[in-house]
C-alpha cells in the first residue's frame, strides 16, 4: 500500500513539473513528425506506383484497340472469314442487337402472366 502511494505522490510531483510536461510533449511531437515522415513517404511511392499503372493501362488499352483493328480489317479483306465482321462488331458491343419481336396473337399484344 505504502508503495501505491509513493507512485502515485511521484506521478503527482512529476505532473506538476513543467520539465517533464515538456519532455512528454517534445516526445509526442517527435513520435508525430516521424510518422508523418512514413506517412509521406509511403505516399509518394503510392503516386509512383499510379502514374506506372496509368501508363502501363494507356498501352494496353492501345493494344487492344490495335488488335481490335486488325481483326476487323482481316474480316473485311477475307472473302469468307472465320469470325463474320458482324458477328465481331457485336462481339464488341459495337451493333445494337436487333431485339425480338413480341409474339402477338389476334393483333393484340400478349398480357403479362402473373403467377401466385
Amino acid at each position: 500500500m505504502e508503495l501505491g502511494k509513493k507512485a502515485v505522490e511521484f506521478a503527482n510531483r512529476a505532473a506538476s513539473n513543467d520539465t517533464v510536461v515538456n519532455v512528454f510533449l517534445v516526445g509526442a511531437f517527435a513520435g508525430l513528425t516521424v510518422r508523418s515522415f512514413n506517412q509521406q513517404r509511403h505516399i509518394e511511392t503510392l503516386e509512383s506506383q499510379r502514374d506506372s499503372l496509368v501508363k502501363s493501362n494507356k498501352s494496353m488499352r492501345q493494344t487492344i484497340w490495335d488488335w481490335k483493328q486488325k481483326l476487323y480489317a482481316d474480316a473485311e479483306a477475307d472473302k469468307k472469314p472465320v469470325v463474320p465482321l458482324s458477328k465481331l462488331k457485336s462481339i464488341y458491343g459495337e451493333v445494337a442487337l436487333v431485339p425480338q419481336s413480341a409474339e402477338k396473337t389476334d393483333g393484340k399484344a400478349s398480357a403479362t402472366k402473373i403467377m401466385i
